[in-house]
């Protein structure tokens, strides 16, 4: 007899070494689909990968030393952005489909 799943929602945070590199988003994709025997929904927040983050900051001081903010903030979220889509491929890539949100 299998279990139920809960309602409640699940949300995992992957960072750090877990997204230092494309070849690790298998994994994390594989980690997230263990869960979905237990929960309804999962939703995932992850990081830029690697130095990312610090390169676009970087880009944006060799530009303008005090950029707009929102500018700012579209720049320096594009880590997140590039990570989150490659998460969703990833899962895609074992047959299950993920939508990737900002």
């Amino acid at each position: 007899m299998s279990m139920a799943k809960t309602d409640k929602i699940l949300i995992m945070k992957f960072g750090g070494a877990a997204v230092k590199s494309a070849k690790n988003f298998s994994k994390i994709a594989d980690l997230i689909l263990e869960r979905t025997s237990e929960y309804k929904k999962i939703a995932i927040v992850i990081s830029a990968m690697g130095n990312m983050t610090d390169e676009l900051i970087s880009l944006a001081q060799e530009v303008n030393s005090h950029p707009p903010r929102r500018e700012y903030d579209m720049l320096v979220s594009v880590g997140e952005r590039v990570s989150i889509a490659l998460l969703a491929m990833a899962l895609a890539a074992k047959g299950r489909e993920a939508v990737s949100y900002t």
